[in-house]
């Protein structure tokens, strides 16, 4: 009887997960079948036969070219701000020993918690009566509201995790504190910025709740494109859009796995040398 619950637990188990893993990429696999389909009007799935006519409406179509380099721009100008403030903020978090330094942290960590549209609004009113008035200067301040948190994040909790002997057998030797910083507590955290910036640069491109209160005509990111031409075209341009938001993720990932590995990212496994 022991044998036959074991074996059904581990069928109900086994089958949790199928559905579970179906749940997640069903929806990304039918977008990015249906961005291939040959049908000139969106029709019903699966698609009869398969074509790059979407692909080519997306890449001629302005508003998705701009909203694309628009994006590309501004994730990446986000990550390198996020980054920068990041990782200081996380150094200088790990070796502070004040009273209120935990309120300090969880200041720095409240985009993560508070919701995406009450920031955006916030910042609206904020940088408008600060006479802000650059849609691309508005959405690189918001994103790095929104991104900093994610660097500051996984910068300390790889910073937990390294014991104080290196540091102390460095300033032992005559290493000044700034050089200790920089041959040893940089290259140690360097797990958790690659981490931090891949988060903050997909969060940055992916964002619409912040951006669609702060962006104007000439800031409109690939995200904020989609949203427009859904209300007024509907069409499988939109599905070949996404795939190629859905692509950069992709590039993301790799890109990790090159440098520290995917295992490391989600808390496992170890830093690739």
């Amino acid at each position: 009887m022991r044998r036959l619950l074991d074996g059904l637990w581990g069928a109900f188990g086994g089958l949790t997960v199928i559905l579970s893993v179906a749940f997640l990429l069903l929806p990304i696999a039918i977008a990015v079948m249906m961005s291939f389909d040959a049908r000139t009007f969106l029709g019903a799935f699966p698609p009869q036969a398969f074509s790059w006519h979407w692909y080519q409406r997306f890449i001629d179509e302005p508003l998705y070219m701009h909203g694309l380099r628009n994006s590309l721009l501004l994730a990446s100008l986000s990550t390198l701000l996020s980054v920068g403030l990041g990782v200081a903020a996380a150094i200088g978090l790990h070796k502070a020993r004040f009273r209120g330094r935990q309120l300090l942290v969880s200041i720095f960590l409240a985009p993560l918690v508070v919701p995406a549209v009450v920031i955006g609004f916030g910042l609206l009113v904020t940088l408008s009566a600060l006479g802000v008035v650059s849609g691309m200067g508005k959405l690189l301040i918001a994103h790095g509201v929104i991104t900093l948190p994610y660097v500051i994040r996984s910068v300390t909790a790889t910073l937990a995790g390294l014991g104080p002997s290196l540091e102390e057998a460095a300033m032992s030797l005559g290493a000044s504190p700034w050089t200790v910083i920089r041959t040893v507590v940089l290259p140690l955290c360097r797990p958790g910025i690659v981490v931090g910036a891949v988060l903050a640069f997909t969060v940055s491109f992916d964002d619409v709740s912040v951006g669609i209160f702060l962006a104007d005509p000439e800031s409109t990111t690939l995200p904020l494109a989609l949203v427009s031409m859904m209300r007024s075209n509907f069409d499988l341009t939109i599905a070949a859009a996404s795939t190629a938001m859905i692509a950069v993720s992709c590039i993301a990932l790799v890109l990790v796995e090159w440098l520290i590995g995917v295992d490391r990212l989600f808390g496992t496994g170890t830093t690739k040398r």
